[in-house]
């Protein structure tokens, strides 16, 4: 059990270093040898847990996605704060993460333009349906509870991704390192659909 254990650990630290090399030197400048020197392993030892550079990004990404899912998940389920206030803390945070992880937007980017476009299709739609479901969840639990306003559940939703989308063309193609703007109309937006 111990050395199943140890093997997930080890692989979870991999990832987390990986994600700096790919921050550092973009999708395709990262190499399989450069991360294996970033963990002080050799590349036979990071051919035990995964099979190439493409396996790592695809994991590394997966396991931030999944972190801030169980961020979001954890505001969702906070029952000390309003549905309003759950909406505004759940799109600063998600806005929050992506001012601190600018350079892994912009790789993030350029992996998606450079590949064939129905490799990573998949996966990006899979992870923006899980993230319009859980904005969707705090919509419909607000207005059930009377604490926001009748609205139309997916005009809004799609307002509220836009945001979103927009928040990454600023930080990435622009160049912004804040995304203090798009927090400031996140929270005008729930002011504007609170009861």
């Amino acid at each position: 059990m111990s050395i199943v254990i140890e093997h997930d650990k080890r692989r979870q630290q991999i990832l987390k270093k990986a994600l700096d090399v790919f921050m550092e030197e973009g999708y395709k400048n990262a190499t399989y040898q450069k991360i294996a020197d970033r963990c002080k392993i050799t590349r036979t030892t990071l051919y035990l847990y995964f099979r190439n550079k493409q396996e790592i990004f695809n994991y590394s990404i997966k396991q931030f996605m999944a972190e801030v899912e169980q961020d979001i998940l954890g505001v969702k389920e906070n029952k000390t704060l309003s549905n309003p206030a759950k909406l505004k803390k759940t799109l600063l945070l998600i806005l929050s993460r992506m001012e601190e992880n600018r350079l892994l937007l912009f790789v993030v980017l350029d992996y998606l333009f450079s590949r064939k476009p129905t490799q990573p299709r998949k996966r990006v739609r899979r992870r923006t349906i899980r993230l319009r479901r859980l904005l969707s969840a705090l919509l419909i639990d607000g207005i059930k509870s009377g604490q926001l306003k009748k609205i139309d559940v997916r005009a809004t939703n799609d307002l509220l991704y836009s945001l979103l989308e927009s928040a990454i063309l600023h930080l990435t193609v622009l160049k912004q390192e804040s995304a203090a703007d798009m927090k400031k109309s996140a929270e005008a937006l729930v002011e504007s659909i609170s009861s």
